[in-house]
């Protein structure tokens, strides 16, 4: 998966930060794809049309605010997704390195893979939230918000209608990881060149073909996935779902037998056409929050560009830089001051 990388001239809160906020603006941007993919993945009259129909369906029905249902909740799992998933990802890397520091490409994805499950654990009512408030028709809202969503969601259909589906979620990161793992590994023969060469350009066209490989592996366990947390007795028409089942196996059976294999990846067009904004913002949005905190920190002259402070040491980490600053400012300090008293 396409990822930012760490720098060590950030300090743990500002790196959490930048990303929270570019993952915040790249996801509120491509808002309405997302909401046409759940759409399509549910099977709600909307998309009955085709992928560009469903735009003016949508559009029609609930206005310009229908595009942007249920990003609130979106964007405010986000955090608690990367604290969980960036610590979870540390200690499992931690155990699989060797004596040198060194772990495989394998081992790194599986970590990635087991760290998404634990992140979706500890969030996942959070994204059962998100589908029912996309789902529903906002001019006639059965929820509204994301703290009612999952109230009324938790009072009248208890505990487990919060997490109905997640076993999905596991089953779907083994597909994922080795979407991941074809692709990276057949990196050097698409460029030919070693991975430590690459640009930053060929990095973000490797991050996006990967998760669009990845995707499509996962999509059919997804698309279930979505259907099982929309579905409810307690919504009208059973919340949408274009088929009714009793479980994760009768649904995938249902699915196959009403709308045939390929329903599976209903709404795969807009999953793929999102891809490639979505990270070139996240990217982009990363790098200029990046830029105002390397200035603020010292590093770099303006938060325009990334020309480098003259005379600072780039290796330094933030408190480092501060604590040389101190020093220096202290020593001129000191010599300004003798040299006064030997004027007197």
């Amino acid at each position: 998966m396409a990822s930012v990388k760490k720098d060590n001239r950030l300090t743990r809160t500002q790196n959490f930060l930048c990303v929270g906020f570019s993952g915040f603006f790249s996801k509120t941007v491509t808002s309405p794809l997302e909401v046409v993919k759940i759409k399509s993945q549910v099977g709600t009259f909307h998309c009955k049309k085709g992928f560009w129909n469903s735009f003016l369906i949508i559009y029609q029905n609930e206005g310009l605010r229908g595009f942007w249902k249920g990003n609130f909740t979106s964007c405010l799992r986000l955090f608690p997704y990367t604290a969980v998933h960036l610590t979870t990802y540390k200690k499992i890397v931690h155990l699989h390195m060797d004596e040198l520091g060194f772990i495989s490409h394998w081992r790194a994805i599986f970590a990635g893979g087991l760290a998404g499950v634990a992140a979706a654990l500890a969030t996942y009512p959070l994204e059962v939230a998100e589908t029912r408030l996309i789902i529903q028709n906002c001019r006639q809202p059965t929820y509204i918000g994301v703290a009612h969503t999952l109230s009324k969601i938790y009072s009248n259909e208890g505990l487990l209608a919060l997490y109905r589906g997640f076993s999905l979620t596991v089953l779907g990161a083994f597909p994922f990881s080795v979407g991941c793992y074809a692709v990276y590994m057949n990196l050097d023969r698409l460029w030919q060149e070693p991975h430590f060469r690459f640009t930053p350009l060929q990095n973000f066209i490797n991050g996006c073909l990967a998760a669009g490989v990845a995707q499509t592996l996962s999509y059919p366990f997804e698309t279930v996935k979505r259907k099982m947390q929309a579905q409810s007795s307690r919504l009208p028409h059973m919340g949408g779902v274009d088929v009714h089942f009793s479980g994760m196996i009768d649904c995938f059976i249902q699915v196959v037998r009403n709308k045939g294999i390929l329903s599976l990846w209903s709404g795969l067009t807009a999953n793929t056409i999102k891809i490639v904004p979505y990270f070139g913002l996240l990217f982009t949005c990363f790098e200029m929050c990046k830029q105002v905190c390397l200035y603020r920190n010292g590093y770099i002259v303006s938060p325009l560009s990334y020309k480098l402070t003259p005379g600072v040491d780039q290796s330094l980490r933030p408190h480092e830089l501060q604590e040389v600053k101190r020093y220096l400012k202290n020593r001129n300090f000191g010599s300004g001051e003798s040299s006064l008293r030997n004027r007197w």
